[in-house]
């Protein structure tokens, strides 16, 4: 069945409980912290003098907090926290993805490295539609034929080689020690492997990990997985030639041809990882340093973030009727933007200059009511001004002003649930990110237009949004989510919690969200995140609501002064009750 987001992106729809976490924050008591006002509903950030590493699963996150501890910078410390995911977090971290990386040095250079997946040369634009041109339910979410080229192998080595001083060796021994020894299963990790327990029992040799005897792992035991620890020594010896060229892409490709899928080996020795200049915008005097495309998420973000520069939105209390109506209609043409004119750049034309533009964001607001809702039939391509859950995220900042912040994902809950042969890693099922037809709607439930068809070699349209703020040139804020389609407005609210409303970074990340996307026409609300008051007002003036558990696992980290001291402050979402933040 598909449904209208991942039901396990980060895990947070199904693995939180209801979501009582806090109020709003405008109807929360206030304190001093760091020189702000904030909420008191919230425990506090973690705190750190030297570095600190936040992710969605704790033990990955002590893995990069030892990496700094031991003398790695940040970079060392992501890909730890990269290849650690893939063991202790496999729904969502992998090596069989791909994602994204947006780097800060200390020395002022910023940076991005693409490793998003690729469409095998084999697909093609119809290939999940019926002989009547009908998407044909499930052909691009579940088994073999839902896998692009993974990316996250090669994009973590293109990160050490580049801007790491640690080699790949140093920096794996965690994770294949989690994989080889075992990890003890907390609740988070218990959860996950236990709504994931029908569709394991499925597939004989992902049973055999992921299973206990046919049942779902508990809390307290040890899940150890050995076929995976054997994969990840082959790479950390070997590199990434292994992965590509040789053994663990064979048994891949192998899998895949006895299983309807499309990959060969020349799609695996074609792949590719770019590096470019990241998206750069302005707001309210702090640099946004975030994704280009194939991500939407930079492009949009900013792109709402300029639209809104123009109102008071530090004045409205937080989730307002007025500060709603004005975070929804921008969002609402983002999406629209975000939809139908961005794309892979290798293959189309990406409009950035236009959408990112101060004059498309006054265009907008000429457009926007002072109060009514804009119907999302009346806000489209053609009409003016528009002319023309599996992710994971964390963050990571050292003592020298190094910050990486990335995202990385297999797409669907456990990927496309299939591994090949006893390589223990779950393969992705990007390949629903394309546009499988115009205006039938992919898992996240987002309509999309020709700019994102599937081609050969392709990568697909991304809402990922690793993002980095910087204030007179100094780091201040690393954030980024998963979420699917919501990842952008996830990461969109911890900055405006953050810079408009003064909130310290857990409070600013754990206030329940809202959310919309053009389409459906919905406004979705975690619990507590609107009053009855609120969404009254908001109904009368046409808006509709879809109240949801919760959605996201923003991790992220604010740089601040305390005593006269440089301080780091990480917060792990507290939907992600399987992350930590780590510091030292």
């Amino acid at each position: 069945m598909r449904r209208i987001f991942s039901t396990l992106t980060s895990l947070s729809l199904l693995l939180t409980p209801t979501l009582g976490i806090a109020q709003p924050a405008g109807n929360s008591q206030v304190a001093e912290f760091n020189g702000a006002k904030v909420s008191q509903k919230f425990p506090p950030p973690v705190e750190a003098d030297h570095g600190m590493a936040v992710s969605s699963q704790r033990d990955a996150s002590q893995a990069g907090a030892d990496i700094l501890a031991a003398g790695g910078n940040a970079i060392d410390a992501a890909v730890a926290i990269g290849y650690a995911l893939a063991v202790t977090h496999p729904c969502c971290g992998n090596i069989g993805g791909g994602g994204f990386a947006t780097i800060h040095l200390a020395n002022g250079k910023d940076t991005f490295i693409n490793f998003r997946e690729k469409a095998p040369a084999g697909a093609s634009e119809n290939m999940y539609l019926d002989a009547s041109g009908n998407v044909i339910p499930g052909l691009s979410l579940h088994g073999y034929k839902a896998v692009g080229v993974p990316g996250s192998v090669m994009g973590f080595q293109k990160m050490l080689d580049e801007y790491g001083t640690m080699k790949r060796e140093q920096v794996m021994v965690a994770a294949i020690k989690l994989a080889g020894e075992g990890y003890v299963l907390q609740e988070g990790d218990a959860r996950a492997y236990g709504f994931g327990a029908e569709a394991f029992s499925k597939e004989a040799n992902v049973a055999a990990i992921f299973l206990n005897n046919g049942q779902p792992w508990k809390v307290g035991d040890r899940l150890v997985q050995k076929e995976l620890a054997a994969t990840l020594k082959e790479i950390s010896a070997q590199g990434p030639d292994v992965f590509y060229k040789g053994d663990i892409a064979q048994r891949v490709v192998d899998a895949s041809k006895a299983n309807g899928g499309l990959l060969t080996m020349k799609d695996f020795a074609d792949f590719t990882v770019t590096e470019s200049a990241p998206l750069y915008c302005n707001y309210r005097g702090y640099r946004i340093i975030s994704s280009p495309p194939p991500s939407s998420g930079g492009a949009s973000m900013c792109e709402i973030l300029n639209i809104l520069s123009a109102y008071p939105m530090n004045k409205m209390p937080v989730h307002s009727a007025k500060s709603i109506h004005l975070m929804v209609e921008a969002m609402r043409h983002a999406y629209v933007d975000r939809n139908f004119e961005l794309g892979d750049p290798a293959f189309v034309k990406n409009p950035l200059d236009k959408i990112m533009s101060a004059k498309h964001a006054a265009e907008i607001r000429a457009h926007i009511d002072a109060v009514k809702a804009t119907p999302s039939d009346q806000v489209k391509i053609g009409v003016v001004p528009h002319e023309s859950d599996q992710t994971t995220h964390y963050s990571v900042v050292d003592k020298a002003g190094n910050a990486v912040s990335v995202t990385y994902t297999i797409n669907g809950g456990f990927g496309s649930q299939v591994i090949a042969s006893n390589t223990g890693f779950f393969l992705n099922n990007e390949m629903d990110d394309f546009t499988s037809k115009v205006g039938a709607p992919n898992l996240f439930g987002l309509v999309q237009g020709e700019n994102n068809s599937i081609q050969p070699g392709k990568r697909p349209l991304s809402s990922m949004s690793p993002t980095i703020i910087t204030k007179n040139g100094k780091i201040f804020m690393v954030t980024g989510s998963p979420g699917g389609a919501r990842i952008i407005t996830i990461t969109l609210e911890s900055i405006l919690n953050v810079i408009d409303h003064k909130m310290d970074i857990q409070a600013a990340i754990d206030t329940p969200r809202i959310h919309h996307q053009w389409m459906p026409d919905t406004i979705y609300v975690e619990e507590n995140a609107v009053t009855p008051e609120v969404r009254k007002e908001l109904e009368a003036d046409g808006y509709k609501f879809t109240e949801n558990r919760s959605w996201g696992s923003d991790e992220g980290i604010i740089i601040g002064v305390k005593n006269g001291k440089r301080v780091l402050y990480g917060a792990n979402d507290a939907r992600a009750i399987a992350g930590a933040a780590v510091g030292n």
